[in-house]
């Protein structure tokens, strides 16, 4: 039975790449909801709307039968990271067998391929005896699913196992394997004063968190695969005044829990130990993301997935990402959790993002043969 209608699948992928979706915008992801809401009521589905906060669009938990367990829970985004006018600037397109646009492989791509998997899973009746849960969320990227992930871990505890419809690294390979996420926000206040007249006066904050941001880059740790990012710094109001404040954000990426306590009490001392005399800092923030690490039984269903594979003539393989997921926090419950099951592409949170055309329909394969195999043993 064929899958995909694959020139339908792009007028439908065109349509939604076309409409901006960043988290913090709720009409953008509201659209995308309302599609994906009409497509899964067209197959007889029952869709509950989720609106956790008003600040970013609805999230939709999706059933083929109300139940109390699901055999599969199946993951996805309907936000992403590109700022309104995105989709303007940058329209779908496609050449060199590659389609591009804003959100195209994350996770556009893979809302789509969920869809078209699970309709002709019913239409060869492989779901009557099956529970089936998809949960679209509207708050992954940016800000780490805040608002949606506690309802998304309660799903996964009531799941067999859980699969995400994140993109195939460009190589075509699978993850099972995934770094968690902390982030810090750091604000320092001086005291502002004329820098030529009353110079001395003055508390540069700026100066303070210089210290902060050397300090916190060399506490990354490469042999732990540890990394500290500071992402943004900003400071200061005139070019001729000491700076009264100071502000950074900071971006750790771990496996071992550790390390997180280990960066945590570099700040604390540069907080106890201000070396510009009269500035205070204040840090916020923490572990927004676990990391994802493989359980026995995980690795179990990674097996299965390479019989699978190797069955249906779909190549790839396993690898760890340093990018967040929804996965690891069924991962971290204890769930069995397989990623990156969308098709193949690269770029992601680029103008250069691109999905590889010629991967849509055997990775749509792959999912379909995976959920087959899932609810029929």
């Amino acid at each position: 039975m064929e899958i995909v209608d694959i020139k339908r699948y792009l007028r439908q992928l065109e349509y939604l790449v076309n409409i901006d979706s960043v988290s913090s915008e709720p009409d953008g992801a509201g659209k995308i909801a309302a599609f994906m809401r009409e497509r899964y009521e067209d197959l007889g589905w029952k869709i509950t709307e989720k609106k956790f906060f008003d600040s970013i669009g609805p999230c939709l938990h999706i059933v083929n039968h109300p139940a109390e367990r699901y055999d599969v829970l199946i993951l996805a985004h309907m936000d992403t990271v590109f700022p309104l006018g995105t989709a303007k600037k940058c329209p779908f397109s496609k050449r060199d067998g590659r389609a591009m646009g804003p959100g195209v492989i994350d996770c556009k791509a893979g809302l789509l391929s969920g869809l078209y998997v699970l309709s002709a899973l019913q239409s060869e009746q492989l779901l009557n005896n099956a529970n089936i849960c998809v949960f679209l969320n509207s708050d992954h990227e940016g800000i780490s699913s805040r608002y949606s992930k506690a309802y998304s871990v309660s799903l996964a505890k009531k799941s067999r196992c859980v699969l995400v419809l994140e993109a195939g690294r460009a190589n075509g390979d699978l993850v099972n394997q995934r770094k968690g996420i902390a982030r810090y926000h750091i604000a320092i206040k001086g005291k502002s004063a004329h820098a030529g007249i009353d110079y001395t006066s003055g508390r540069s904050a700026i100066e303070e968190i210089a210290r902060w941001i050397l300090a916190l880059q060399e506490a990354t740790d490469l042999t732990r695969e540890t990394t500290v990012n500071v992402g943004t710094v900003s400071g200061g109001t005139s070019i001729s005044a000491v700076p009264g404040e100071a502000h950074a954000a900071v971006d750790v990426r771990y496996y071992e829990h550790e390390e997180v306590a280990r960066i945590e009490a570099v700040m604390r001392k540069l907080q106890e130990m201000p070396r510009v005399e009269g500035t205070t800092a204040k840090v916020e923030g923490g572990i927004t993301r676990p990391p994802m690490i493989p359980s026995a039984e995980t690795k179990k269903l990674c097996r299965t997935i390479d019989q699978i594979g190797r069955e249906i003539g779909v190549s790839f393989g396993w690898m760890a990402s340093g990018g967040g997921s929804d996965g690891s926090f069924s991962a971290a419950a204890g769930i069995p959790t397989i990623d990156a099951l969308g098709p193949v592409g690269g770029g992601a949170h680029s103008e250069a993002e691109y999905l590889e055309l010629a991967s849509i329909e055997p990775r749509c394969q792959l999912l379909h043969e995976v959920i087959r195999h899932i609810v029929q043993h």
